[in-house]
């Protein structure tokens, strides 16, 4: 029997993988696969384990009961998920983030290189790489006409965004699942990670500047008007990044589940939204903004507009994933691996060269439930670190790199043939970065 579920697993990694190909979106199979891993333990009535952290060993339990424990966990992640995005969205109904694009002033390649990277780094920090990459993308448009030249930069951005998620609790998907899990703390986290997330980002742009394709200006090519702008859209972008922000304080305050700190700042947020869209009447006129949506909350429309797709998939990815850890299967594997690579380091950096080939989420899902070291251990911090970076050494290896790929429609082997290799050096940069902090730092 573990074989046709390991079987069924690997059959369903494989058409995640493979989804461009297909032409089948991802959560098909993730949902297909987690449905059938549970039904066959069920049906088999296969014995099934809880993780007991403190002594680090499998206590037997009930499938319902272990199914209930890992929909909570699961759970925890998709509500926090879904606050966050929410609140971007929102930003995005005031066009909020056309806020960023007065900051730009220069038309120097390079100095636009080095603009874009920082903000790339600092907002997936906030907002998460995926949407940061989807805002500096969108503003990119608006600022260099170029194709040619602006997939350089989309390349670029794609490696700053994912250095900047790593060292953030909030700040990528994998990252949030370890803070979620009690795997790390934001305090540990942001000590131990954001210098060697910050080599990742600096190496790939440093080599970059030396190019031909960042030489000179874009004096000589026109830019676009500037998009619209909504008179509280500055005021609702310093509110939504604060809010989110405020997410892990509250947690550390609180001790409460970061998901309860993310719903209040959503419900801050949500307030003002509301109030902003119905304060359409002063004194000479009626402010037409957004007259033609009067009658539609923002909040509402924001929910519109979530990714649910995405957040199925999660659901799918982690309870299958889950199912193998409650049959003991991934602590198994993890001792193999230990025995066979009994340096963890080799294995955590090639699970971040695999995170370019495969999807991210699952691979760090497993390794949540192979390795049973306790919270701030310095291998759950590698493992974000990897994770994060390691999926731009391909494009299709993070979701900042598909949705550019889409955006511009930037060549797979393109990527590959030009920007690969300033991936690949931030990674084994920021990697070394991180080994000696550890070993000889702290």
């Amino acid at each position: 029997m573990e074989i046709t579920l390991i079987s069924i697993f690997v059959l369903g990694y494989l058409a995640i993988t493979l989804e461009h190909t297909l032409k089948i979106d991802k959560l098909i199979p993730a949902l297909a696969m987690m449905a059938i891993l549970w039904a066959l333990i069920s049906l088999n009535h296969l014995p099934v384990y809880e993780v007991d952290t403190l002594l680090k060993e499998l206590k037997p339990s009930h499938v319902d009961e272990i199914l209930l424990h890992h929909l909570g966990k699961t759970a925890e992640i998709i509500i926090f998920l879904l606050g966050a995005m929410t609140i971007v969205e929102i930003i995005d109904y005031f066009n909020g983030f056309a806020t960023i694009k007065r900051f730009i002033k220069t038309k120097s390649k390079k100095g636009l290189l080095i603009i874009f990277s920082i903000l790339a780094f600092i907002l997936s920090a906030i907002i998460d790489n995926l949407t940061a990459t989807i805002v500096l993308i969108t503003i990119l448009q608006k600022v260099i006409q170029k194709r040619d030249t602006r997939i350089w930069f989309a390349g670029l951005i794609i490696i700053a965004a994912n250095a900047g998620g790593a060292w953030s609790p909030i700040g990528d998907v994998t990252t949030t699942m370890l803070w979620i899990g009690n795997k790390v703390t934001t305090l540990k986290l942001i000590q131990l990670l954001l210098i060697p997330s910050l080599i990742c980002m600096i190496v790939p742009v440093a080599l970059a500047t030396t190019l031909s394709a960042f030489k000179g200006n874009i004096a000589d090519e026109v830019d676009q008007p500037d998009p619209e702008t909504h008179k509280y859209g500055a005021p609702m972008l310093y509110l939504g990044l604060a809010a989110i922000v405020f997410v892990p304080v509250f947690k550390t305050l609180t001790h409460l589940p970061p998901y309860v700190g993310m719903m209040l700042s959503l419900a801050i947020v949500a307030t003002f939204a509301e109030y902003y869209s119905s304060a359409k009447i002063n004194i000479s006129a009626i402010d037409a903004d957004h007259e033609a949506d009067s009658s539609h909350s923002p909040v509402h429309s924001s929910l519109s507009k979530i990714e649910l797709p995405s957040i199925l998939f999660f659901l799918g990815i982690l309870l299958a994933v889950a199912a193998l850890e409650s049959l003991g299967m991934l602590f198994e594997f993890a001792d193999s691996l230990n025995t066979a690579i009994p340096n963890s380091d080799i294995v955590v950096m090639l699970l971040g060269i695999g995170s370019a080939v495969i999807d991210n989420v699952p691979l760090v899902a497993a390794s949540m439930g192979m390795f049973s070291e306790l919270t701030d251990h310095p291998l759950w911090h590698f493992i974000a670190f990897s994770a994060g970076t390691g999926g731009s050494i391909l494009i299709i290896g993070s979701a900042a790199g598909v949705v550019a790929m889409g955006m511009e429609k930037i060549d797979f082997f393109w990527y590959l043939k030009k920007i690969s290799w300033l991936a690949f050096a931030g990674f084994i940069a920021g990697s070394i970065t991180f080994i000696l902090m550890r070993d000889f730092i702290l």
